[in-house]
């Protein structure tokens, strides 16, 4: 196996869990934002495909809702878990696969193309390319492309400042402007929001929508893990009020780039 791959599987096999970050409070802001967005995108009878599905929260959620879905992802521990909560009334196809060769896939499949991790774990111009270019392949004329990836200077604030790597994390994480370094045994990459718009541009869709999906919730994730439900829903509609302001993005965890193909 390759590097990625040994990585990917050790780090989702023994050091994350997805699924409880997903049901904390400040883990579903991103959760509840994704989904808002993505549900004014679909029409009765459309097919959806997530690459990248992880342990299935939107997938799921998809199927469960009575879309046909179909969803990749790359460790295969997280498939199991997935296939284990599928249900009898959900039509639903979930496999191992790589957002770098969706080629099991017709061109113009999809309405919908959710890609959700896959760009948290490319490294080098290629892949990334790459993985958008098969995205948009399988999407229909008309249809959208949804796309999530993470800014560097989040990153920089929540691991090197909040978790004391502001001395080692300096040349080897970051470089001297302070964007993060994207290298496989970094395990996740990260963007400039510009950046990112500009490697979009250079494909065949129409930007729609650029979404900070958790804006600084991840920042403050104690104190919002520890508001009332009350309290926890004024934040949420600050958020949803805020999230496609462009000054409030670039300290968001997660982004969600919306296109058109």
């Amino acid at each position: 196996m390759d590097e990625r791959t040994v990585n990917l599987n050790k780090f989702y096999n023994e050091d994350c869990d997805e699924e409880e970050r997903l049901l904390s409070k400040h883990g579903s802001i991103e959760f509840i934002t994704t989904t808002k967005y993505i549900d004014d995108l679909l029409k009765n009878g459309d097919r959806i495909l997530e690459v990248g599905a992880g342990t299935g929260r939107y997938s799921l959620y998809y199927a469960n809702k009575g879309y046909k879905v179909n969803a990749i992802e790359f460790v295969q521990h997280n498939v199991d878990i997935l296939k284990s909560k599928i249900t009898p009334n959900m039509d639903i196809d979930a496999e191992q696969g790589d957002a770098l060769d969706l080629s099991r896939f017709n061109d113009n499949t999809f309405d919908v193309t959710l890609v959700l991790g896959p760009l948290y774990h490319l490294y080098n111009e290629t892949d990334i390319n790459k993985a958008i270019e098969e995205a948009i392949r399988i999407t229909k004329k008309d249809g959208y492309v949804a796309i999530a990836y993470l800014t560097s200077d989040s990153i920089f604030v929540n691991w090197a400042l909040k978790k004391d790597h502001l001395i080692d994390g300096y040349p080897n994480d970051f470089d001297k402007n302070f964007k993060m370094i994207n290298y496989p045994g970094g395990i996740f990459s990260a963007f400039y929001i510009k950046e990112f718009k500009d490697i979009m541009a250079k494909h065949n869709v129409t930007l729609v929508k650029n979404i900070a999906t958790d804006g600084l919730s991840h920042h403050f994730k104690e104190k919002i893990d520890s508001l009332s439900d009350e309290e926890f829903e004024v934040w949420v509609r600050y958020h949803l009020s805020t999230c496609e302001r462009e000054e409030l993005q670039g300290y968001s965890n997660h982004m969600l780039c919306i296109c058109k193909k």
